[in-house]
């Protein structure tokens, strides 16, 4: 855990005490400050109730007199759709509202730091930067919006570097974020009610560059207009930024072309490697990713072999077109992170026969946009909230199923990719859609998926299986 030496004797607030909430509260009563903490839920207040230095007390009622700043988790909204009464009472007395990743900041202000943000393709591409990093010897600490809670890291020290995956939420509580490499990925509307609108969205994200320094670098995936808008003002302004794309050239950057990872930055175009040898990176969405991990990877000064290397040996992550088993020509792919259409959109692209499992508590826009991929798929297996909309927008694009709950669209996918026989079968879940109604996460779901495929390719007596 990092030390806060900053907060000794400072009087902090914790609102939310999830995972990170509660690892932020400990931290700072380690390190000698006085923490107000509270949730809504009596278990988590539980868990922290005789923790030396953290009081457990409902914010609302007491006010925040006296606090210091209001460690605020980032599910909380504190603008739109309305602000929580405790982040309301906050501005009202002038008291900061920061996050977890804002404290680590400050106890580790001169660290070289990798953020990473983007409406998809963030986690893969953290975890790939990540592994890139680690696989060369360079002291890592990976997480912030994915895996590890960022209070929970140790210091890698001077040569080292800090790799945080950001959401917008975060973004807004990290005022004093200045990376070494910011990479910003994409943006597609996503999180509109936490944001107002479009613009409050993408002003979000571009917290990201607000405080970097004259040397700092933005990486910029510019496979959509609003990210290469947001390129080209960063340039005007006399920022360095190297694009990226996974869909064709572009001048001075790195890209994919005809299968191939290619580094522009020189001027003159190398292939850095074929992109086929990194099985766990499919799509030309993956491709932006390696491209934006290979970019940011030798801003960091590593050598090209060694980024290459990293990219092909990359495992994947889990929940993220995840590869669970094949069997008998069947392949079983755990996208369970696909919470959105332009999501999901990215793994239907993959593959040609699809046995898809959609659905959940479903977003705006629905999977109306995901028309183009409706040829690709071979039934549509349809659960939760959002099965009975998800199947009058799909209308006549392909044949659906309603099946209401994850362990019947598994198995009528299984049965049916069998029985069909085709040799590029995929049965995917990739859900479009939130985990919410049904399980309390989108790993939960991917989890139960996994557990799903291997009680039934165990009930075939298929023995032979294997991860892939």
């Amino acid at each position: 855990m990092v030390t806060l030496g900053f907060a000794r004797d400072h009087v902090y607030a914790v609102m939310g005490l999830g995972k990170s909430g509660a690892v932020a509260a400990r931290a700072l009563a380690a390190a000698g400050a006085s923490v107000l903490a509270w949730d809504d839920s009596a278990e988590r207040r539980a868990a922290l109730d005789s923790t030396p230095g953290v009081t457990v007390a409902d914010l609302a009622a007491r006010g925040l007199a006296g606090v210091d700043a209001l460690v605020l988790s980032p599910g909380i909204p504190h603008t739109h759709p309305e602000p929580h009464p405790v982040a309301a009472a906050a501005k009202a007395a002038g008291v900061p509202i920061i996050g977890d990743v804002e404290l680590l900041l400050r106890a580790l202000p001169d660290r070289r730091l990798v953020a990473i943000t983007g409406t998809n393709g963030k986690s893969t591409t953290t975890a790939l930067i990540g592994h890139v990093l680690a696989g060369a010897g360079v002291p890592v600490e990976v997480g912030g919006n994915l895996g590890r809670p960022a209070l929970e890291f140790d210091d890698p020290g001077a040569d080292g570097v800090i790799v945080l995956e950001l959401s917008s939420y975060q973004l807004e509580l990290t005022p004093s974020l200045a990376p070494t490499v910011a990479v910003w990925l994409n943006v597609t509307p996503d999180h509109i009610d936490r944001h107002g609108d479009l613009a409050g969205y993408v002003a979000a994200k571009r917290r990201i560059f607000a405080h970097q320094t004259p040397s700092g670098l933005a990486v910029i995936g510019c496979d959509d207009a609003i990210s290469r808008d947001v390129a080209e003002r960063l340039r005007r302004d006399g920022r360095r930024v190297v694009d990226v794309s996974g869909e064709g050239p572009v001048v001075g950057g790195v890209y994919a072309e005809d299968g191939e990872l290619v580094d522009a930055r020189s001027g003159r175009p190398e292939t850095v490697l074929v992109l086929a040898e990194a099985p766990a990176l499919p799509g030309d969405h993956n491709a932006q990713n390696a491209a934006a991990a290979y970019a940011a990877c030798a801003a960091l000064g590593l050598r090209q072999q060694a980024i290459a290397d990293g990219i092909r040996g990359f495992p994947g992550l889990a929940h993220r077109q995840e590869r669970v088993a094949a069997a008998d020509g069947v392949l079983y792919v755990n996208d369970s992170k696909a919470t959105n259409a332009d999501a999901a959109a990215r793994a239907l692209a993959c593959y040609s026969a699809i046995y898809w499992i959609a659905g959940g508590r479903g977003k705006e826009g629905g999977v109306s946009s995901l028309a183009p991929y409706f040829p690709r798929i071979r039934k549509a297996y349809l659960i939760g909230e959002s099965a009975g909309s998800f199947a009058r927008q799909i209308g006549d694009g392909c044949p659906t199923a309603l099946c209401r709950t994850l362990e019947m669209a598994v198995r009528q996918a299984h049965l049916d990719a069998r029985a069909d026989g085709r040799p590029d079968a995929v049965v995917l879940l990739s859900p479009a859609a939130a985990s919410f109604d049904q399980f309390p996460n989108f790993e939960a779901r991917g989890d139960r998926f996994r557990a799903l495929v291997q009680d039934l390719l165990d009930g075939d007596g298929d023995r032979e299986r294997r991860a892939s």
